[in-house]
This record gives structure tokens, C-alpha cells and sequence, in this order.
């Protein structure tokens, strides 16, 4: 029963960086989860997969995990790599690709 401490990366359906603060400690599946024939539901006999704990930095999630004897993986977040832009790029004389309008 391995645990996750890991920060999750932002959604495709927000711009900003909301929800991504925290730090989540979760479970690692331990039993494969099963269809259901006649509803078509995703089930798994596993309930460590139901719990999700946030903390607001990684320090005190590994100890949350030390102090109560949980093997942990640590997964360190990827720094998004910021290009800037600005809008008058798009008319520049030396600017690469076709002007259509």
C-alpha cells in the first residue's frame, strides 16, 4: 500500500493555475478495476483509492506519511516553461508564415 505525494497539474479546461497549489497524498491502486456487465459502471474493491488528502506544502505531507508508518513516492512537479508573447508579433514585418486575411 504504496502511497502518491504529488502536485497536480492544471486542467485543459482552466488557464490559470487554480487547484494546483496543494500538495495531494493518495493511494496507489492495489486491485485493477472491474466493469460492471449490466450498468457499465468502473468498480474496485480497493477503498484505499477513495482517499485523497491535501496539504498546503510537501514538507508536511511527508511527514503526515512518516509520522504514520505510509511508504511514499514523491513526485516532484515539472516547471512550465513561459514563452513571451505579445500581440503585435502577429503583424511584424519579418514574421514567419503566410498573412491571410
Amino acid at each position: 500500500m504504496v502511497a502518491r505525494i504529488f502536485k497536480p497539474a492544471k486542467t485543459a479546461m482552466q488557464s490559470g493555475s487554480a487547484k494546483t497549489k496543494v500538495w495531494v497524498l493518495e493511494y496507489e491502486p492495489e486491485v485493477a478495476r472491474e466493469i460492471d456487465p449490466l450498468m457499465g459502471w468502473t468498480s474496485s474493491a480497493d477503498m484505499n483509492s477513495q482517499i485523497r488528502l491535501k496539504f498546503n506544502s510537501k514538507e508536511s505531507a511527508i511527514a503526515y506519511a512518516e509520522k504514520n508508518g505510509i511508504p511514499y513516492r514523491l513526485f516532484e512537479p515539472k516547471e512550465r516553461k513561459r514563452k513571451p508573447k505579445a500581440y503585435s508579433d502577429n503583424f511584424k514585418y519579418g514574421r514567419i508564415g503566410q498573412w491571410t486575411h
